[in-house]
Parts: C-alpha cells; sequence; structure tokens
C-alpha cells in the first residue's frame, strides 16, 4: 500500500499538502454563519488526526511486536475506536447523507462494510481452526511434561499428535473447507432472540463462509474503486467526502492484516491501494501494509497458512520436537531425555500464548462484526429519516 501521488481526480486540488480540507475552510470563511461550517472542518480534522495518532502506534511496534497476538488485538481495537468517531461524524452530519454526491460515497462504503462481513466470518473458523491446534499441542504436553521417565508409549503419543499438527497447518484449504461445514456464526452461541434480531437482516452473511468463498477476491471486491476523493466532492460534500475515504481505507487495511495473519480460506495479500501522501495518516498505514508485505515475503513465511507470529513459533518448535523424536533411540539417554525436556519447555510457552490469547482475538473480531452490523444499521436509518423528512 506504497502511498503515492494523487493524480486520480479531473480536478486536482492545488497545494493538496497543507490539508484536503483547507479548501473548504477559505471557503467558508467568506460566507455568512460560517461558525457551524468551522467547527464541522475542526471535527473532520481531528478524525483525521485521531487515525493518524492511532496507526503510528501500530507502525512504531518493533519486528517482535508486528502481528504478534497482541498487535492484532491492538489493530481491532483501532479499528472499533476509528469506526465510532466516524459514527459521530455521520450522525452530526446527517444532512449531507442524502445529497449527492455523499448519497454515492456512503452507500459505496456501506457496501464495503458488508463484504467485511464475511471476512470476519472466515476469520473466526482461522482462530477455530488454530484452536484445534492448540489442543493438539496440548496432547504432545500431557504426554511429555512432567513425566518421571519418557517411555514409548509417550513418544508415540506426542509424536501422532505433532504430525497432525503439521498436517494440519500444511493443508490449508482442505482444514478451511471442513470449517465451513460447520455452520456456525457468531450469534449462533447465543440462544437468546436479541442477537438473532440484531444480525437477522444480515442472516446470509452471518454463517461460517462457503467453500467456494475467496478472502482475496472478498478484499479485491472491498478495494474496488477505491480512490481519494476528487476536489469538487470534498466541497459539494463539506469535506464529509474524506471522511468516508479514510474511513474505507482503514476498514481495507485492517479487514487485509487480518486475512496476512490468520489461517483464512484462499488468503491472498495482492490487495493494493494507494493512498496520497498528503495524508497525515498515509505514512503509518503505508508502513503497516509495506511490513507485513516484507514478511510475507521472507523465505521461512512464504508457504506459511498465516503470519501471525505465534503460528509462525508454532510451526518452528513442532518441526524441531518432531525432528528429535524421529532420532531417538530407546533406552533414553540421560542427554537426549534432557534434550526432550527443554524442547517441551519451549512448546509449553507457545502453548501458553496461544491459550491465553485466542479467546481475546475471537471475541474482538465478533464484536467488530456486531458493531459494523450496528453501524451499518443506524446509518441506512439516518438515511431514511432524512429522505422522508426532506
Amino acid at each position: 500500500m506504497p502511498a503515492t501521488d494523487y493524480q486520480g481526480s479531473s480536478s486536482p486540488l492545488t497545494n493538496f499538502g497543507r490539508s484536503i480540507l483547507s479548501l473548504r475552510r477559505d471557503q467558508v470563511h467568506t460566507m455568512d454563519g460560517s461558525h457551524d461550517s468551522t467547527s464541522q472542518e475542526f471535527q473532520l480534522e481531528t478524525f483525521q488526526k485521531q487515525v493518524a495518532e492511532q496507526f503510528n502506534e501500530l507502525a512504531s511496534a518493533g519486528p517482535d511486536e508486528l502481528l504478534s497476538l497482541s498487535w492484532v488485538r491492538n489493530l481491532l481495537d483501532v479499528f472499533i475506536c476509528c469506526q465510532e468517531e466516524f459514527r459521530i461524524v455521520l450522525f452530526n452530519n446527517k444532512g449531507y447523507l442524502n445529497r449527492p454526491p455523499m448519497e454515492r460515497l456512503i452507500g459505496e462504503f456501506y457496501e464495503r462494510i458488508v463484504k467485511a462481513l464475511d471476512v470476519c466470518n472466515a476469520i473466526r473458523d482461522g482462530i477455530e481452526q488454530v484452536r484445534q491446534w492448540e489442543k493438539l499441542l496440548e496432547i504432545v504436553l500431557c504426554a511429555l511434561d512432567n513425566q518421571k521417565t519418557i517411555g514409548e508409549g509417550q513418544i508415540r503419543r506426542a509424536k501422532k499428535a505433532l504430525i497432525d499438527l503439521l498436517i494440519g497447518m500444511l493443508d490449508e484449504k482442505e482444514s478451511n473447507a471442513a470449517l465451513s461445514h460447520r455452520n456456525r456464526s457468531f450469534g449462533r452461541n447465543n440462544g437468546s432472540g436479541k442477537d438473532h434480531k440484531t444480525v437477522g437482516h444480515f442472516r446470509s452473511l452471518s454463517w461460517s463462509v462457503s467453500r467456494s468463498w475467496s478472502a482475496s477476491r472478498q478484499l479485491q471486491a472491498m478495494g474496488y474503486n477505491l480512490n481519494a476523493p476528487r476536489a469538487n466532492d470534498v466541497m459539494a460534500t463539506n469535506g464529509l467526502a474524506v471522511a468516508v475515504y479514510t474511513m474505507s481505507c482503514v476498514l481495507l487495511l485492517v479487514m487485509w492484516a487480518l486475512v496476512a495473519a490468520v489461517p483464512c480460506q484462499d488468503r491472498g495479500l495482492q490487495t493494493h491501494f494507494s493512498i496520497p501522501r498528503q495524508f497525515i495518516w498515509a505514512q503509518p498505514v503505508s508502513s503497516i501494509h509495506e511490513r507485513i508485505l516484507e514478511e510475507s515475503k521472507k523465505k521461512d513465511r512464504k508457504n506459511a497458512c498465516g503470519l501471525l507470529k505465534e503460528i509462525y513459533q508454532t510451526e518452528k518448535w513442532t518441526r524441531q520436537m518432531n525432528e528429535l523424536l524421529d532420532s531417538l533411540q530407546f533406552p533414553l539417554s540421560e542427554e537426549k531425555e534432557a534434550e526432550v525436556r527443554e524442547r517441551v519447555e519451549e512448546l509449553k510457552q507457545v502453548f501458553k500464548t496461544l491459550k491465553d490469547g485466542l479467546y481475546p482475538l475471537e471475541r474482538q473480531v465478533r464484536e467488530v462484526f456486531h458493531r459494523i452490523v450496528r453501524n451499518r444499521t443506524e446509518g441506512l436509518d439516518s438515511l431514511g429519516r432524512a429522505g422522508s423528512s426532506e
């Protein structure tokens, strides 16, 4: 997602660098009753600054933090915060939502967030897949940890679980297809009618994705026609077009990063869009995109089923443990038994991280899903009320 010069507008903003919103501000200062417009300008620029600050913090993560469970959870926290601020911006400017070109722009945004619901479901399935790996790790630890002596029976049991784990981490498509058959949803675990009413309108999108669904194609569809707003659109919407574009870019980056990190059906990182470097949040957003792409190109990550740091650690230590168990001869020497116990301690750390981090991550993905549904419903209701009052 490299930041590039802005060339997509037929009426480009001259001196775009000072602020895409400043053109509109210059205009409102020459008009009577500009107080409300100036207040709106301040609100919109505050939103831009908040997006920049939060993504700057995410982009400052060190190599060991990027794409870790904790970093992905922070990413989702930032998305929820940005979405809430964007919701407030729209609420305070409902009068513009039914006017052209805002009606078209907000309609395109709502189409993108509907597509994001499927991505959330696919990510939830991916988390469930990693949880199955966690259970296999637990079998290994039960077989080999806290044993006075390690015998052939324990080794055979651990080795079977390790082989199942390695196969599961390699056979991504088949594993995801099996998960899709479970036909589970975010709302299904709770039998209350309230949850069903909340997502009932999106029933077709609130179940696990079908076997033919593609994360790569979904992301490309979300990024289709996502261009920086033209100067005349900025002026016609009193700057709201910039807020919609900002939130669209945030949405696409977050969904793309989730697909990169978590095992996902037909995952691919080819999605590309350019952000004019004059946007104050362009640099950190582009930096995150570029760093994740670089990570995906590393020799030991190219064929990974997910770039999540804990997935990499799981595969690494599992392979090492499997190779060690293959080399064992019985009865075990003290040296070999000590080596096995050392590898077990390494696996215990990976297991603990997964055990502690997967449920909070799934809970956050579920929260993102429900907020998208709720905010879109509120937005459509506002559009309907605005239309009926005209």
